[in-house]
């Protein structure tokens, strides 16, 4: 019996439209050698239709995406719309809709690939960031008073609750369990009293009920110190969501390329959908070039099945990135390579062993 799977694909700008393409092929070849069947829908928001109809998506456009079983989307930004506009009009309100307040984004230094630290090995370097993904630094709370004078004053305020906090370390130490049992948390108590250090009680709390899990706290800029100096410390890292943006970039850095740095958006809740996007951005200079990395989306859609509870499909795609990445014979140009986008999308293919 075959197995169908409602996917909503929102290609976005730049390279992301590249590389949802790749990905796209890559789960069509799954599913015609499987039992497995995606139907995906496109869905054309992003910066053009922000051009066209000035704004990112529709009026309460999240609420379409109700009834898929995940959200495939690729990069979203354009040098002519601010960041701002981007990221509120299109990615958070879906992330906050289908409350998906776990952003879980692994940095593994793979076989084949050369880290800008020194002497690093593979698998040497292998983090999994569990990044507050719904309130936070990013809540989007503040205003405005007397804009645009030179008696302006912005006020922006950083949403912490006890059971935001709660849940998303919960996740961290379940998944830590599942791997080498160590968490760190990142804050920066010492200058932020309030939600910070709610922070830190709960993440105490936390750690009562894993005791044979071990831990550590760190204030952000001894993490970004640290991610640096000796990534090998750390396993699993639950952090807010402005300090785990930040420290999935340089992740992503120290592993050899944001062309590998995959995402995922998860709701736990299966009744409603999850997304799932890498973290590199849209890229607008070389755009259009076949020169974008589509690693990081495929491995992306690795992240998806696995969510869906395909996880062999899962571990099959992620082990033909590994695989095409050892042999150390097509990469693209941010790996040291000069093969194009489609070649390395076809070499992942050819790896597959389905």
């Amino acid at each position: 019996m075959s197995k169908e799977y409602n996917i909503a694909v929102i290609k976005g700008d730049g390279i992301g439209i590249e590389v949802v393409n790749e990905s796209l092929k890559v789960l069509n070849h799954v599913q015609n050698k499987t039992n497995i069947k995606f139907n995906f829908q496109d869905f054309p928001w992003g910066s053009e239709y922000y051009f066209s109809h000035g704004e990112m998506m529709p009026e309460n456009g999240e609420k379409e995406l109700k009834d898929f079983n995940a959200i495939f989307l690729g990069a979203v930004g354009h040098p002519e719309i601010q960041d701002h506009i981007t990221l509120n009009g299109l990615l958070l309100p879906i992330r906050r809709y289908y409350d998906q307040y776990i952003c879980h984004r692994p940095s593994f230094l793979y076989e084949g690939v050369n880290s800008p630290l020194a002497n690093k090995i593979p698998g040497s370097i292998d983090i999994i960031v569990v990044r507050e993904n719904t309130e936070g630094e990013y809540a989007n709370v503040g205003g405005f008073q007397y804009k645009n004078t030179s008696d302006e004053v912005a006020v922006q305020t950083a949403v912490f609750t006890r059971k935001g906090c709660q849940r998303i370390i919960e996740y961290a130490f379940q998944l830590a369990l599942k791997r080498n049992k160590k968490v760190t948390s990142i804050t920066k108590s010492n200058a932020q009293g309030y939600g910070m250090t709610l922070w830190d009680r709960v993440f105490e709390e936390v750690s009562m009920k894993y005791p044979i899990v071990e831990t550590d706290s760190l204030l952000i800029d001894a993490a970004c110190m640290d991610f640096i100096r000796q990534p090998e410390s750390f396993d699993v890292v639950v952090a807010s969501n402005l300090f785990g943006d930040i420290l999935t970039d340089i992740g992503a850095m120290i592993t050899g390329s944001l062309g590998l740095a995959s995402s995922a958006n998860i709701n736990p809740d299966k009744t409603i959908p999850s997304m799932f996007e890498p973290t590199h951005g849209s890229a607008p200079d070389i755009a259009g070039k076949g020169l974008a990395n589509p690693m990081a989306q495929i491995l992306t859609s690795s992240l998806m099945l696995e969510h869906l509870g395909e996880k062999e499909l899962s571990l099959e795609i992620e082990k033909s990135v590994k695989k095409v990445l050892s042999k150390n014979e097509i990469r693209t140009n941010d790996l040291g390579g000069n093969n194009s986008t489609s070649e390395v999308g076809d070499a992942i293919i050819r790896e597959l062993n389905l």
